[in-house]
């Protein structure tokens, strides 16, 4: 790295006194050995694997030098921690960068950097580049000669989707690597290697088996979240005299645990989509669960309110009307009231649609009828239907043969309706669910009466 006087003062005072780190910067793996999880991505041959050379020590990169790669997954899982231990196990050039503070200025400096470095003293530059989906188009663009040229080999860390925030050209000339969600052993091991390490709590506390589990659930997957907890636990229990982290001092000391959710992120849409999958399956304890996660997560509830009425339509339809009244309420309760009283009207409108009697009939009547316009089977409409209200209309044969339906009896009169490209065609397919049963009746009897027209048949 090339730290400035701040960094490198603030980096000389961590050396002298490591305690006065967090326990998760103190517990960051030196070498890709000492990395918990993600063994996916440390195999033998592996991108990561190169960038700090098979050896540990950065071998030369050569005709087919280490690719820049993308790194991305939730946080916590170690995407710095991976950049961290490149930095300390290869002779490469290596430099930070973050995306919430630096821009296109700073980009260019390194990339100028590099290109001194290479053509000076052969030294390659390895440039990490945190949070990347922060960056504007224009931003990611400035990073696309260094890549394609390898004036640096970028690694770029991300916990959004990058298909949908990084520019493809930038991907394109990158390796994607998906980190997967830590487990259980994996936030176990590296726990109980925190307690023993010399460099972590060296023995100074224990973690009894109910505790360790109640800080596992805390943790959600998270390495850092995890450490943090289980320093806090510690930090309490010393005070106190204790040489034991009990259940009871870790819930004092970690009040509740963060959820796992980003409302700008893939979590955003990822919990939006479960809970809308849960009411549409009718599991209404899992749609539930999820409405609690976005609501704990401060998310707007006018969005959530949006989603009730979507699925109140696409999912439910006149299986049960009622349905999208009860959504559209319960939209205009949350726009009135807000938190933390719309959690209520939210509950209420969510157990509702759980429970109601499922119909996508709606959703697929409509697709399918635009598909057919899509396709070009759009004729003409007939004659009789046309408006018949303005001059000459008569004369070119608009409105002729109309047969009022209100002068018949039942309020159905046997013409045609569509035009002849779609005449006949059904689009509606009600189920026999709910209410939507009688709408299945009434469409049969409706269908029937109006084939009566001039022995016209049908087609399904």
């Amino acid at each position: 790295m090339e730290p400035d006087l701040f960094t490198a003062a603030a980096e000389d005072r961590q050396e002298k006194d490591p305690a006065g780190s967090p326990l998760a910067v103190r517990m960051r793996p030196r070498t890709l050995d000492e990395v918990v999880g993600q063994q996916h991505l440390l195999k033998p041959g592996s991108p990561l694997r190169r960038l700090v050379g098979d050896d540990g020590r950065g071998g030369a990169g050569g005709p087919a030098g280490p690719s820049s790669v993308f790194l991305w997954g939730p946080p916590g899982i170690g995407k710095t921690t991976l950049a961290y231990v490149v930095s300390q196990a290869t002779n490469k050039r290596f430099v930070e960068l973050s995306a919430i503070t630096a821009g296109v200025k700073e980009v260019r400096t390194v990339i100028d950097g590099a290109r001194r470095a290479s053509g000076g003293y052969g030294k390659e530059t390895v440039l990490f580049l945190d949070e990347i989906h922060r960056f504007s188009k224009a931003q990611q663009d400035s990073l696309l000669p260094a890549v394609e040229n390898r004036w640096v080999t970028l690694i770029a860390a991300t916990t959004e989707n990058p298909y949908f925030s990084v520019i493809s050209p930038l991907l394109s000339r990158s390796l994607l690597l998906t980190l997967e969600p830590l487990t259980d052993d994996d936030l176990r091991g590296l726990l109980r290697r925190a307690l023993t390490d010399a460099r972590g709590l060296a023995g100074a506390v224990t973690l009894p088996a109910d505790t360790e589990a109640h800080l596992l659930r805390i943790a959600g997957g998270d390495a850092r979240r995890a450490l943090t907890a289980l320093e806090a636990g510690a930090g309490s229990a010393l005070s106190k005299g204790e040489k034991e982290i009990t259940l009871r001092t870790l819930e004092e000391s970690v009040d509740r645990a963060a959820v796992k959710y980003d409302r700008d992120g893939d979590q955003h849409y990822d919990v939006a989509s479960a809970l809308i999958k849960s009411i549409r399956g009718s599991d209404v304890d899992a749609a539930l669960h999820y409405l609690a996660r976005m609501i704990e997560a401060g998310e707007d509830p006018r969005f959530i309110a949006r989603r009730l009425m979507i699925s109140a339509s696409e999912d439910i339809g006149l299986a049960d009307p009622t349905a999208l009244q009860t959504a559209v309420a319960a939209a205009q309760a949350v726009a009135l009231i807000g938190f933390p009283e719309a959690r209520i009207t939210l509950s209420q409108a969510t157990i509702a649609l759980a429970l109601a009697p499922k119909s996508n009939a709606a959703y697929l009547a409509i697709d399918a009828a635009l598909a057919d316009v899509r396709a070009g089977q759009a004729g003409a409409v007939p004659l009789h239907l046309r408006d018949s209200h303005y001059k000459g209309a008569q004369k070119l044969g608009h409105g002729q043969g109309y047969r009022y339906p209100h002068d018949l009896p039942g309020g159905i009169a046997a013409q045609q309706y569509a035009p002849d490209e779609v005449h006949g065609k059904r689009y509606y397919a009600p189920t026999r669910h709910g209410a939507e049963a009688r709408y299945a009746d009434v469409a049969e009897r409706v269908r029937a009466r109006l084939r009566g027209a001039a022995g016209e048949g049908t087609t399904d």
